[in-house]
């Protein structure tokens, strides 16, 4: 059955075991697949069958004691930005503990001085049951579902302080009231709160800034005439207008003008792109001096643009590997504490018999015991990870290929159009037979018509550049591509075949013997193809030779070199003959050179290599490295190479130059240690604070401090992510 996604927000979740609640909400509907629930995002993400209504969804959440909010496709093409928390609850709260707090700080000044007891109970009362009536809500929501989460503890840790208070005062002692403990809690939960809201606001700053890069409107040529119209009204094919200095609505083909683009933001290449008549402008750039007249060919989410957004929100909104493993100890975690909590009352209590103070220690342990920095502590490093990887042109597609990507320790390479600029030129022509250059390249031509392969285009610049007006591309017949060998075709009732010399040697085609030139090209590092006719023979004649040089990026060597650095090894795969491929992989310094090999074997050479264990990452940029793409453990395409290989990968890199992958690399294991401090810090917290609240070193405000810099101090630690740089 077809399946569909839906996304939506769920709103009033406070930890990790609220997303396992919601997720286990949201898997009893029938007909899901699959779901993941992201904390940092405040997004669910369900995989269902297509009969599955959205409003099933959202009222399943519901029951669960949340609230599911649909987004509407203009938001999804737009992404809101997350609210700017408001900080009033929590000045009013602290306003109202200070009187409260006040006799504990003039004490050790010789003052003693404290409100009645009726007073300090309504100002409890006011910010108990007012300002903390959240946690009530969301803990009586999760008890009935016969669950736990923070607000639960913070809920029964607080009452007990306050109930025991109202004990106290009923009895006559107004000397030992707790009011400031229940007080002083909910206030720092409450800022602690708040400063985790303004930290993930900007865990999504990535996101924000890419969908600024969207115009609202365009200048539209209609009937003759420039209208500005809604960026959503624009359609393929229109005529769009773009001045010197205006950020381009739409990806387009420029018709007329001359200038450069700025596409720093898309694809963190800091100079300006010099563009002109047939080349592509991309949405969301920033045009230059020049005025542009541009055929618009994508709009909506279909431009680049909102593809990177999708990408990036997509990789922000899966859950990586390492969480699932957390949400299986959040699960427990809540239901563990609380039993915790009252070992802890019936120990004191019962061994001291001072039942005040054991249902303090018992507070303390409720308060500390917060899952919250559990549950943000791999999802906030994702987001920062992945927000500053798209800045600099690194789009990840999902948190379990960041995850990986950590681990890499080979990576393969394609070599045309990866570690070369992939615009091969026709260098050298040798003739065999007694044809002449022009018709030997007008033949060739004509087999190579309307391919989109480097080296058709080389042959095709060569021959119109020769023969002229003269060439002539259509005239071939039958023509037949053999994947990884080469073209054949019927020319005036004769059989011709261009390709590489291991498919002439398949054909069994007579050769002139040019030994001593074939090794003097591939030498040179030159590629070599041949042109063989058959007419009235048994087996092809050859009547030329081809040979094709490719430039090497001036960034791949210190790509290769970053790489080794990174205490991972390279592997070239390549079709070109073994002489040529070795060539380049020497002057590249590449570990391992593995030439002559057709598309359909490169992902079987992937499986090799991962058989002896290794995590492999194949980096390529056409049709024919798809394969490969998907069988490594991670696929990385150039975002200058076809659409095929970009949907394939796993990441994708927005600029051709090598050395992002090594960037790429390098953010991931960045990313993956703020995942492990994070998850230390968040255990750590209560592996050290629960013991010292059970054994009454920790009084409940202390543990309320304490739980409240646990989550803060995870989200900004994810936060330093983003001062990392990118060596490209």
């Amino acid at each position: 059955m077809k399946t569909k996604q839906y996304t939506f927000a769920v709103e009033e979740m406070s930890c990790a075991s609220c997303v396992g609640r919601v997720e286990k909400a949201l898997r009893k509907v029938p007909g899901v697949q699959d779901v993941s629930v992201n904390l940092a995002t405040e997004k669910a993400t369900v995989e269902a069958n297509a009969d599955v209504a959205l409003q099933t969804l959202l009222q399943a959440v519901d029951n669960a004691g949340y609230r599911a909010v649909a987004i509407p496709d203009a938001e999804n093409d737009h992404p809101r930005p997350h609210k700017q928390p408001s900080i009033l609850p929590v000045v009013i709260s602290a306003l109202l503990a200070l009187p409260l707090v006040l006799p504990m700080l003039l004490a050790p000044f010789g003052i003693m001085w404290m409100l009645p007891g009726y007073v300090q109970l309504i100002i409890a009362s006011i910010v108990q049951f007012g300002l903390g009536a959240k946690f009530y809500r969301s803990g009586f929501n999760a008890a009935k579902a016969l669950s736990g989460n923070m607000d639960l503890l913070v809920a029964i840790g607080t009452s007990a302080a306050y109930g025991l208070s109202v004990y106290q005062l009923i009895r006559g002692d107004d000397s030992h009231l707790y009011f400031e403990s229940s007080v002083v809690i909910i206030t720092l939960i409450l800022l602690g709160k708040w400063l985790e809201q303004r930290a993930k606001h900007q865990t999504t700053q990535a996101i924000e800034a890419l969908s600024a890069l969207r115009p609202e409107t365009a200048r539209v040529k209609r009937d003759d005439h420039e209208v500005s119209l809604p960026i959503n009204q624009v359609k393929l094919g229109d005529i769009v207008i773009i001045k010197p200095g205006e950020r381009i609505p739409v990806d387009g083909i420029i018709l007329d003008g001359i200038s450069s683009s700025d596409e720093s933001m898309l694809t963190g290449e800091s100079l300006p792109v010099n563009k002109t008549v047939n080349d592509t402008v991309t949405g969301g750039a920033i045009n230059g001096e020049g005025l542009l007249v541009v055929k618009t060919t994508a709009v909506a989410t279909g431009s680049t643009l909102a593809k990177i957004i999708q990408m990036v929100e997509s990789a922000q909104a899966k859950k990586a590997p390492i969480q699932r493993i957390v949400d299986r100890i959040s699960a427990i975690f809540v239901p563990v504490i609380l039993l915790l909590a009252l070992i802890t009352l019936l120990s004191w209590g019962m061994i001291t018999f001072d039942w005040q103070q054991a249902v303090l220690h018992a507070v303390a342990v409720l308060v500390i015991a917060c899952p919250c920095a559990l549950g943000l502590a791999t999802p906030t490093a994702i987001m920062v990870g992945t927000g500053v990887a798209a800045r600099h042109g690194i789009l990840i597609k999902d948190a379990q290929a960041l995850e990986t990507l950590h681990s890499v320790n080979i990576v393969a390479f394609d070599k045309t159009g990866t570690l070369t600029i992939g615009k091969p030129e026709l260098v050298e022509l040798d003739i065999i037979g007694s044809e002449t250059p022009e018709q030997i390249l007008t033949i060739a031509a004509s087999l190579q018509a309307g391919s989109e392969h480097p080296l058709a285009k080389a042959i095709l610049a060569k021959a119109h550049e020769t023969v002229k007006s003269t060439v002539k591309t259509d005239y071939a017949e039958n023509m037949t591509a053999v994947a990884g060998s080469g073209i054949l075709a019927t020319l005036d009732g004769c059989q011709y075949y261009l390709g590489s010399t291991r498919w002439m040697h398949s054909l069994q085609a007579d050769f002139i013997s040019m030994d001593d030139k074939v090794r003097e090209l591939t030498h040179k590092g030159y590629t070599i193809s041949w042109l063989a006719k058959q007419q009235f023979t048994d087996h092809p004649i050859v009547l030329a030779l081809f040979g094709f040089s490719d430039v090497i990026k001036p960034e791949a060597k210190p790509a290769i070199a970053e790489l080794h650095h990174l205490n991972v090894n390279t592997v070239m795969l390549t079709g070109d003959n073994q002489n040529a491929a070795n060539q380049v992989g020497a002057e590249l310094q590449i570990d391992n050179v593995i030439a002559e090999v057709l598309p359909q074997d490169k992902a079987q050479k992937i499986e090799q290599l991962q058989a002896s264990g290794k995590i492999v990452a194949m980096v390529g940029d056409g049709i024919n490295d798809a394969p490969a793409l998907a069988a490594a453990n991670i696929g990385i395409a150039m975002g200058t190479g076809t659409d095929v290989a970009m949907h394939t990968a796993s990441i994708t890199l927005m600029r051709g130059n090598p050395l992002l992958i090594a960037d790429a690399i390098d953010v991931s294991r960045r990313t993956y240690n703020k995942i492990r401090q994070n998850l230390f810090w968040a255990f750590i917290y209560n592996l050290i604070g629960i013991p010292l609240a059970a054994f009454g070193f920790l009084n409940p405000m202390l543990a309320g401090a304490a739980m409240a810099l646990s989550s803060v101090s995870v989200v900004t630690n994810a936060l330093l992510l983003r001062r990392w740089k990118s060596k490209s």
